[in-house]
């Protein structure tokens, strides 16, 4: 009796063995799947013609990854940092400013990420905690050019119950104490504390360059070869897991014969 109880324990877990190694298979061809859909999808956004950006521009036509330039006057006065943003292992910020649309009114604007600059280290000259001010910007009408991303990229938040909100924009601008220093940034709520009527859609900045600011811009991750070789991985050991089930199956059948149990 006692053998019989294992045996249909092991059994029993063989087969749940069998059944989980075999769905993170299909979860990791999954994973794959999602990264050829991201990885056409860059491909297709940069081989489109560069748009140039203009107030009447239709939502239709900002596609991510597309290569796009736009003229205006920058808003240095809104400008915002994005800390926790590392550059190569190194602490800084992302900078993000306002570029005031040519002939869209004095409100719409398209939100450029300028680029990353390095977190001021204590005791460093210079140095404290504080952040570092940007590179200043040019006055008068500029040409700036990058790529389209559908929004700020946002890094992992812990929820903070009853807390303020590390986020939280100043009711004021400019913002007393400094420049504003978020984890995350919301279109939509950067758009009501500034008052400006922001495109849907984000620019990183490429040109011009040389103003000391960081422009390797981060890049989805498109590996999906490594993710069809977790998933055959995963279905060997489910192979493994059924190969041992049907040896124990069989093995628990043939001790189960008269003439098996008859012998001394």
């Amino acid at each position: 009796m006692a053998r019989a109880h294992r045996t249909v324990t092991a059994l029993v877990l063989l087969g749940i063995a069998v059944v989980l190694l075999a769905s993170l298979g299909r979860w990791q061809l999954r994973r794959a799947d999602e990264r050829r859909a991201i990885l056409a999808a860059i491909e297709s956004g940069r081989r489109q013609a560069p748009l140039a950006l203009a107030p009447a521009t239709p939502a239709s036509e900002l596609r991510a990854w597309r290569p796009v330039s736009a003229q205006g006057n920058w808003r240095d006065d809104l400008t915002v940092l994005l800390d926790n943003r590392n550059q190569d292992g190194r602490p800084g910020y992302w900078v993000a400013t306002p570029l005031v649309l040519e002939g869209g009114g004095p409100g719409m604007a398209v939100l450029v990420l300028r680029g990353w600059m390095p977190r001021a280290l204590p005791g460093a000259v210079g140095g404290g905690m504080a952040a570092p001010r940007p590179p200043a910007l040019p006055p008068g009408v500029q040409t700036v050019s990058g790529e389209l991303v559908e929004r700020v990229p946002r890094l992992f938040e812990l929820w903070n119950p009853g807390g303020p909100s590390g986020d939280a924009l100043p009711a004021t601008w400019p913002a007393p104490g400094g420049l504003p220093t978020v984890q995350n940034l919301d279109l939509d709520s950067y758009a009501r504390a500034t008052g400006l009527r922001l495109m849907p859609a984000v620019m990183e900045q490429l040109q011009p360059a040389g103003d000391g600011l960081v422009r390797d811009w981060p890049q989805p991750s498109v590996d999906y070869n490594q993710n069809l070789g977790y998933a055959m991985q995963w279905f060997g050991f489910a192979c493994i897991a059924g190969v041992a089930f049907v040896v124990v199956a069989v093995r628990a059948r043939r001790g189960g014969r008269p003439e098996a149990r008859a012998r001394p």
